[in-house]
């Protein structure tokens, strides 16, 4: 086994290990970037969140809460849709792991991309297998939160119990809201992969591709949360 990895090693080049660790330390530095600022900052992420807090508010003061409960129930069909498009792309990859010769054969073909052992390609297939593996789990999560705050609405006190200071309404509606924004925040953990999975693909052209097609990446997200035209409208 440690041959293999030293063999596997000295194969890729260094510009591939040097693009591989600008990708993997770029999504976790961006990802850690992204979870601080939002607390400090109006991301789209923070705002949501507030806005899922004051839903949470007007609960409280709903005798029926149907619409509620249909709008928790669409808020969870999103990450079952891109759970089951995980699995779908999750099958494709390890299909064309195990034909991994005539993929191989395929890439060769093509005159943008570069020329590559069975082995490096197959860490390239690997390397995406991760990364919606990754999304897949964060999907899932993001079903069962949503389905605890579901619960949380469902099992929310009556108005006059509210209204008669029996329970607290903004205790009930900051716990609720933060429930419901650990399940948006691990929803766009998965979409964020996807943007990264991108990446990846320009691996297969060369490793400058897969370089600037990460840093692209990031750009991309970081104008979407931190400077898109939907923060402004969506900003208090």
């Amino acid at each position: 086994m440690f041959v293999g990895a030293q063999h596997l090693w000295l194969m890729l080049p260094w510009q591939d290990w040097a693009a591989l660790a600008l990708f993997v330390f770029g999504w976790i530095g961006y990802a850690h970037f992204a979870s601080r600022r939002a607390k400090v900052q109006h991301t789209l992420l923070a705002t949501t969140n507030h806005h899922r807090t004051l839903w949470m508010r007007q609960v409280t003061y709903r005798d029926q809460r149907i619409v509620d409960a249909a709008v928790a129930q669409n808020l969870a069909s999103s990450p079952s849709f891109w759970a089951s498009t995980t699995i779908l792309v999750l099958g494709g990859l390890l299909a064309v792991l195990g034909t991994n010769e005539k993929a191989t054969e395929l890439v060769k073909d093509l005159p943008f991309a570069a020329r590559t052992s069975m082995l490096v390609f197959d860490m390239k297939i690997i390397v995406l297998l991760a990364v919606f593996v990754y999304a897949f789990f964060r999907f899932t999560w993001s079903m069962r939160v949503y389905s605890f705050g579901a619960i949380l609405v469902g099992a929310a006190p009556n108005v006059e119990v509210f209204d008669a200071g029996e329970a607290d309404r903004d205790a009930f509606a900051e716990r609720a809201g933060k429930l419901m924004g650990m399940a948006a925040e691990s929803f766009a953990d998965g979409l964020r992969a996807y943007y990264m999975a991108f990446a990846v693909i320009g691996w297969f052209v060369s490793p400058v591709a897969f370089a600037l097609g990460t840093l692209a990446v990031l750009f991309v997200l970081y104008r979407r949360e931190f400077r898109s035209d939907v923060l402004t409208v969506l900003r208090f």
